[in-house]
């Protein structure tokens, strides 16, 4: 009978600690994944910029970013807090939530120990499609700003249609890679990384295939 119940309780132990809602995938570098999320939902005018700096955060770069964080411990990161859950704080309305990709990532960066890393992933220039290549890095940053409730500058850039608009006059590359005449994009941080943009003038050279 006792040994029945150990392995009851050894499985409800196993159940609880691997099944949970808020787990995160097996990544987490910080230029590439983390801190795209920031620069796109929340460092927009009012907010935690470097102008800005609402409630004393500016969450565009990594020393701004480490303010609110607690490395290794989520549950005990400002930031993490105000971000996770079904109704959080941040980003306030009318702003969207983070998806739970996204929340997931923060955490998991934090729980692997909140480290400015850089260059995790190889650089892939030779893919350039939409839908497997512009799709995500537009996702990453710039549909905070950029969408169909909150189209800043007039651009929507949450669909394939908003950003094929967006390639017109060479104002997305123009922007993108920061040249003069042109509204520095993403607006209150630096560059995207020169594989990323390498990939998106090559998708538009090529006709910018969906």
């Amino acid at each position: 009978m006792k040994i029945k119940l150990a392995l009851l309780l050894i499985s409800v132990f196993v159940l609880l600690t691997t099944c949970t809602k808020d787990q995160a995938g097996p990544d987490g570098c910080f230029q590439e994944d983390v801190l795209p999320i920031f620069i796109s939902n929340c460092t927009m005018s009012g907010c935690h910029n470097p102008k800005d700096k609402r409630a004393g955060y500016d969450l565009s770069n990594y020393e701004g970013i480490m303010k609110g964080i607690k490395p290794k411990h989520p549950l005990n990161s400002e930031i993490y807090k105000t971000i996770k859950g079904n109704n959080p704080s941040m980003p306030e309305r009318p702003y969207t939530k983070l998806s739970s990709k996204d929340v997931n990532m923060i955490k998991l960066w934090i729980n692997m120990g909140a480290r400015n890393s850089a260059n995790c992933k190889s650089c892939d220039t030779s893919n350039f499609t939409y839908s497997d290549r512009i799709k995500p890095i537009m996702q990453s940053w710039c549909v905070g700003c950029h969408n169909s409730g909150n189209n800043s500058g007039g651009f929507n850039l949450s669909d394939y249609s908003g950003v094929t608009a967006a390639i017109a006059n060479n104002k997305l590359l123009g922007s993108i890679k920061h040249q003069t005449g042109f509204i520095a994009m993403p607006q209150n941080g630096g560059q995207i990384s020169p594989c990323e943009i390498a990939a998106i003038e090559k998708w538009i050279v090529k006709g910018a295939p969906n």
